[in-house]
């Protein structure tokens, strides 16, 4: 019998909230939050899993969990299966070298007054012992794969364009050999051109160094060439997940649907039903009861502003938290 491996990272109800100050609820109490409302996700070995909702749904909230960038409220974090909240010292730095980001803008994610040498390096100093030549040849090594010259690494990053910045935020998040990537937004303040230059890249670094990465983007493009899974959420939940082949070709959530209806699909002569979402956009600071997404969905029935809908596997590897599949009602019938 094959024992399975226990994913890079996973998490079990984990849950963020915010208390705002200078507002109250109405009985008084400070005003909560929840920016992230009990999910579950696991990202296994190598594979690549996406990330998508609109802005204010909690994606970031969610990468800075994982980052341990903030402590969540409940739940918990695995790490190759041991709970991080009880990790030692030397168990955190090697966390912390496992697990690295990419963040969305190369222009303030990187300082200015480092030079690239100094700015990739950073992860190797402050979590191992590893001596200058050991750090340089490493630093060398990675800016090759990323593209970039080894003599880059004596430059400042204003010398460099949008892209060629990415690149070495890419290489310091390399540098440290990491088993996961998280890359919130990387590609989005690229043009075209420099954007699938980017994922060609990341798809190259994958293939040959085994990494996995959380892909977190508005862009269903970037989902659909980089990743094996996909996890959908709104307004701190997970609403649906399935692999990528099966979310694109067969949606089951009613705002999965939406989103993929507003995206343009590679070929225009594939029609689409062109419902999109209607009514208001999401208000994060009142959010309502039951599923949260009834007050602009076209299906909603009367349980939705009263009951949570569970997160429900309709088949191997895809589930929906929505109350129209506890009815019985099938794909084909809810998109008429």
């Amino acid at each position: 019998m094959v024992t399975r491996s226990p994913a890079v990272i996973s998490t079990s109800g984990l849950t963020r909230d915010f208390y705002l100050k200078g507002r109250t609820q109405a009985s008084g109490a400070p005003f909560r939050l929840r920016a992230v409302d009990k999910v579950s996700l696991e990202i296994n070995a190598a594979e690549s899993v996406g990330l998508i909702g609109e802005s204010g749904c909690g994606k970031t909230t969610l990468s800075r969990l994982l980052l341990q960038l903030t402590r969540p409220t409940a739940g918990s974090i695995l790490f190759r299966g041991q709970d991080i909240a009880h990790f030692s010292k030397a168990e955190r730095l090697d966390f912390r070298r496992s697990v690295q980001p990419v963040f969305q803008d190369p222009f303030a994610s990187l300082s200015p007054r480092m030079r690239v040498g100094r700015i990739v390096s950073e992860p190797l100093r402050s979590t191992t012992s590893l001596r200058r030549p050991e750090i340089k040849a490493r630093v060398d090594d990675v800016l090759r794969q990323v593209g970039l010259d080894p003599r880059d690494a004596r430059r400042f990053p204003a010398e460099f364009s949008g892209g060629q910045r990415q690149r070495i935020a890419i290489a310091r998040a390399l540098v440290s050999e990491p088993q996961l990537i998280i890359l919130d937004e990387a590609v989005s303040s690229q043009d075209v051109s420099i954007r699938a230059q980017i994922l060609n890249l990341l798809q190259d670094i994958r293939k040959q160094r085994e990494v996995a990465y959380l892909f977190i983007t508005h862009d269903l493009s970037t989902l659909r060439v980089l990743c094996d899974r996909i996890y959908v959420m709104y307004l701190g939940c997970v609403v649906e997940t399935g692999t990528a082949e099966t979310v694109f070709r067969e949606p089951r959530h009613p705002y999965t649907r939406a989103l993929l209806n507003a995206w343009l699909p590679p070929d225009p002569a594939r029609a689409r039903n062109k419902k999109t979402i209607g009514k208001d956009v999401a208000d994060i600071f009142n959010q309502p009861p039951g599923c949260r997404f009834h007050p602009r969905c076209d299906l909603v029935m009367p349980q939705c502003d009263q009951q949570v809908p569970a997160l429900r596997e309709l088949e191997p590897g895809q589930k929906v938290a929505c109350h129209l599949y506890e009815q019985g009602i099938t794909s084909k019938e809810k998109s008429r």
